[in-house]
């Protein structure tokens, strides 16, 4: 039986995650795995997401070893993978999700609230930026790139007052006691995908198909289903102000998919969010659905000021 190559990251966070992947196949499934590191076009670039074209940074060379044979699968960041399809590859398990929720790491315990006007708050994410300045809290928000260590020591140090990362980075890196608050999606909306993994192989290996479909957690694949439909019909990439959160619950008549998305001006002087639900098992129509309710909504003008 071949020992499978799993295509990740060099980053901690994201051998981290792909270790957990490779850890499940090997003691839940016997079979033999050997991580292999690749380095994509984000990671060794300092400039701004959207400035690298931001969506499909961190995840073409990774999409490329595999095309070329180099590795058996891949683990993604789902919230990096672009929504369009990628010819040859399948989308084969998308795990268990972990908290979706953004969070703040500020200075001396501090709560968003609690931080005074004119606080520096760093993040890298157009999305946080948009919608921390429509709070209205007086914030200055700061750019910054590199690993989770990375910004965490500039609070640390005094650089910043605070950052703004994702929980589930955190958690996965066994660092959620750096965490002073956890945002609120009706007042911060994560990114589309957040939290999740996507786990990729080619579309021609059935086997390892059928092996991998045994990771897949189905209410983590029609949230994240609807959450990145919603990002495509808005033709918007992973660097957009755009957020969206779905989550599968008991309906009236049995389970039903609940999204909530939203568009904000990367100023923060408007912001049109919505939420519908639908059937589970029609989620990308889900996503389409609110994207067309946001689009007559006015989030057509939004989406224009942002280009």
């Amino acid at each position: 039986m071949r020992t499978l190559r799993l295509g990740t990251r060099r980053s901690r966070l994201a051998l981290t995650q792909s270790g957990g992947v490779a850890a499940t196949l090997i003691a839940e499934h016997a079979r033999d795995v050997e991580l292999t590191e690749v380095t994509t076009y984000g990671d060794v670039s300092a400039a701004p997401l959207e400035q690298i074209g931001g969506t499909g940074v961190f995840v073409s060379a990774l999409r490329e070893a595999l095309v070329r044979g180099e590795v058996d699968l891949a683990v993604h960041s789902y919230k990096d993978l672009p929504t369009g399809p990628a010819p040859g590859l399948a989308l084969a398990a998308v795990p268990p999700r972990a908290d979706p929720r953004d969070v703040l790491v500020a200075r001396d315990g501090l709560t968003l609230g609690e931080l005074p006007r004119g606080a520096r708050i760093g993040t890298g994410s157009p999305r946080r930026v948009a919608q921390l300045r429509a709070l209205g809290l007086g914030l200055e928000l700061v750019g910054v790139r590199g690993n989770v260590d990375t910004r965490l020591a500039k609070v640390a140090s005094g650089e910043l007052d605070a950052v703004v990362l994702a929980r589930a980075g955190l958690q996965r890196l066994d660092r959620l006691d750096a965490v002073t608050e956890t945002l609120d999606p009706m007042l911060v909306l994560p990114a589309p995908g957040q939290g999740a993994l996507a786990v990729e192989c080619r579309e021609d290996d059935k086997e390892l198909l059928e092996l991998l479909g045994m990771l897949d957690d189905p209410d983590s694949r029609a949230a994240t289903a609807a959450e990145r439909s919603l990002l495509g019909a808005l033709e918007a990439g992973c660097s957009a102000p755009v957020g969206g959160l779905a989550f599968v619950a008991e309906g009236e008549d049995g389970m039903e998919l609940y999204l909530r998305g939203s568009v904000t001006a990367i100023d923060g002087s408007d912001a049109v969010r919505l939420s519908v639900s639908g059937s589970v098992t029609g989620a990308e129509e889900v996503g389409r659905r609110l994207a067309a309710d946001l689009l007559a909504d006015g989030a057509a003008d939004l989406m224009g000021a942002l280009e």
